[in-house]
């Protein structure tokens, strides 16, 4: 883990970071004063490695288009023991913020930070954590978590997360914070135009000129409209509270581009060409998240200095599906997302990108709505979904003619069109690579999308409860992501299993929901061989699955006790969707009438669901994990609905804390979880 200063100057200039090198001790000699209200973004740290960490602030000045800070890092708290001061330039060109790599600092150690300008006007000061060497055998916790739509909800996992590890042994302190994606919503309402959404207030993010609107949202098309929304969601106390106190290692998800964009192609409402769009959207968040983030564009220490690109139409693919335009791989390489860092003996993190190099969805045609079937509530039938993601390769390269659902018939979308990749061949590449060298106890995938299938079995359906028949088999029941990634996970899962690798894990985003079980390639009546363990954590605060069935799903609706048991007692319903994806059918169908929880376990469908042990799609919170020698212990902390912000220290009361623990397993075994609640009460969720 030696870096030579020239490494050093090398790194900070792919990254776009200026420098500090640690020398001797000495107390500080800055006329530093704490002036919160000149930093209004506070101040962040991101990326730590076992020497060396980037640190984080924005200073806007009134005049003038550059300014020059100071930073300095201690050993301790008072700056008696500064370790590093060095300039960190801000300026108009990066929306005045600055982004310092600090390095020759000691590994595991705390270490703490702050900005003044050059009359003393002080940041608040920020704390952060280096990695161990890669030989050293200690535990390693840290906390995931994704999805914080500040716009209607509030962050109050934070605060408990915060209370938490202030009151914990050194030991058990959190490393850092994986941010998973969403750390913004680019789509943004505006109080006056829509007041509520579900039970949830429409609170001030930003307001975002030149840009788009499809329906009550608003969203970027610029650099600025980007800008505008990063310093609405860090003006939230709470986060600016978790960026002072830890580092943070992050990837993007969907929302910091696009809703549902992908590559460069941006699409909120209609789809249109969006090279610059993508661009802008990458410099806000190098600006605003550090991170190791290669940007490719220019050497600059201080700026992005983003790519010329023109908007122009992808008229060409390539096998893989990325689209050959010289604009759209300029756009998407602007900043390249997926690394992998090494966490002492135990932890591997290999990090990747969802969105910027994913063929286009391979579920949307719109040719498939005349197959019907919407009286099955967002149900797809497996099959179905396999062969659309199969493309040309499925059934060994011999794809249907046509696609059918019960009588109707349609021609297959997809018989020609190459398989669904959600990370691309480069850098599916570069991930399997990684994982197959990997010598750490722990090989962890940080992945924004979730994992496991999302099934329910229909075929169990009694006669007579919907007009049209369900044609048969297992459905697939929710979000398109890995769940339906079926054959480019399981080449994934193939190399895992066949290059033997144990201690192989997921931790994801994006399903707004809590789900703990196994990486498993196939479900019966396939091949049940379970290669890892897969684990989502819920949102911060953005509305769930559950939240939306609530206020949506019509009481007469005739599948309604699958998702929704309504009490006698007019009591809020519970969430019977949790026991459909666990359990099934029959179990959903005897809570709904008896409320008695043995007695619908006691027709579980054990065919279902093998790859699960938790699921709750009504979770809002964040996991934590432990690394060792022999186990990985993960604890889902979940609180309720944060739909307004509680003062109290610990952020308000838990809903529930559930463990999951793994002992590290042999190549010739299978993983195992057990499960333990240790507060509150999970509800349908097991």
């Amino acid at each position: 883990m030696t870096l030579s200063r020239r490494d050093f100057v090398q790194t900070a200039a792919a990254l776009g970071a200026s420098l500090a090198w640690v020398g001797p001790a000495r107390a500080s000699r800055t006329k530093w004063r704490e002036t919160r209200n000149l930093y209004p973004e506070g101040v962040a740290s991101g990326d730590p490695d076992a020497r060396s960490v980037i640190l984080w602030t924005r200073r806007p000045f009134d005049r003038g288009d550059r300014h020059v800070l100071t930073v300095e890092v201690a050993e301790d708290e008072s700056f008696r023991r500064v370790v590093a001061t060095a300039p960190a330039p801000v300026s108009t060109a990066a929306d005045w913020t600055t982004r310092v790599l600090v390095g020759g600092l000691k590994p595991a150690r705390v270490y703490w930070y702050r900005f003044a300008d050059a009359d003393g006007g002080g940041s608040r000061i920020g704390r952060t954590i280096t990695a161990p060497l890669d030989s050293d055998p200690r535990p390693i916790n840290f906390a995931f978590v994704s999805c914080q739509d500040v716009n209607e909800g509030t962050l109050n996992a934070y605060r408990r997360m915060i209370f938490e590890d202030e009151r914990a042994k050194p030991a058990d302190q959190l490393g850092f914070i994986l941010h998973l994606g969403d750390f913004i919503y680019e789509i943004v309402e505006y109080p006056e135009e829509v007041k509520t959404r579900y039970d949830r207030t429409i609170y001030e993010v930003a307001r975002i000129s030149d840009g788009g609107k499809a329906g009550n949202f608003h969203f970027p098309l610029n650099v600025d409209g980007y800008r505008a929304v990063y310093k609405g969601y860090l003006a939230d106390p709470d986060l600016q509270n978790a960026r002072a106190r830890w580092p943070f290692v992050a990837i993007w998800d969907n929302h910091e581009f696009s809703w549902q964009g992908w590559q460069s192609i941006q699409k909120a409402g209609k789809e249109r060409p969006g090279q610059s769009i993508k661009v802008a959207a990458n410099q806000a968040w190098w600006e605003y998240l550090p991170s190791r983030c290669k940007k490719v564009s220019g050497p600059s220490f201080e700026t992005f200095d983003p790519p010329a690109v023109t908007d122009v139409a992808i008229q060409k693919w390539d096998e893989n599906g990325l689209g050959d335009e010289p604009n759209n791989l300029a756009a998407i390489n602007s900043l390249i997302g997926y690394r992998s860092y090494r966490y002492g003996r135990h932890l591997d993190l290999i990090i990747t990108d969802q969105h910027s190099y994913r063929s286009a969805d391979p579920f949307s045609d719109p040719s498939l709505g005349k197959l019907g079937g919407d009286e099955f509530i967002g149900m797809s039938p497996e099959t179905l979904m396999q062969i659309l993601d199969g493309g040309r390769a499925y059934g060994g390269g011999n794809p249907p003619a046509e696609v059918s659902f019960g009588d109707a018939h349609v021609p297959n979308p997809r018989k020609n069109a190459p398989p669904q990749t959600i990370l691309g061949a480069t850098q599916k590449a570069w991930f399997k690579e990684r994982l197959r060298n990997s010598t750490a106890t722990w090989k962890i995938w940080g992945n924004s999308q979730g994992g496991p299938d999302i099934r329910a079995d229909p075929q169990n359906l009694p006669p007579g409860m919907t007009k049209q028949r369900w044609p048969g088999g297992y459905a697939q029941a929710g979000t398109v992501d890995w769940g339906t990634a079926y054959l480019e996970r399981s080449e994934i899962y193939s190399l895992v299993r066949d290059a033997k690798i144990t201690g192989f894990a997921i931790v994801a985003g994006d399903r707004h929901a809590f789900w703990a079980g196994y990486a498993t390639s196939e479900l019966p009546p396939g091949k049940f061989e379970p290669v890892g363990l897969s684990f989502v954590g819920a949102s911060l605060s953005s509305a769930g699955a559950m939240e939306g069935q609530e206020h949506n799903l019509p009481k007469a609706a005739p599948l309604r006790a699958l998702f929704l048991a309504d009490r006698p007692d007019g009591g809020k319903p519970d969430w019977t969707f949790n026991m459909l994806l666990k359990h099934g059918v029959r179990s959903c169908l005897e809570y709904a009438k008896s409320f008695d929880l043995q007695r619908a376990r006691a027709v579980s469908n054990p065919e279902l669901a093998p790859h699960l042990e938790f699921v709750d799609l009504g979770g809002h919170g964040y996991a934590t994990v432990r690394l060792s020698a022999g186990e990985m212990r993960t604890e889902f902390v979940c609180i309720p609905r944060p739909i307004t912000r509680n003062d109290r220290p610990d952020g308000g009361e838990l809903r529930y804390r559930v463990e999951h623990v793994a002992k590290l397993w042999a190549p010739s075994e299978r993983p195992r979880l057990t499960q333990r609640v240790l507060e509150g009460d999970p509800g349908l969720s097991i």
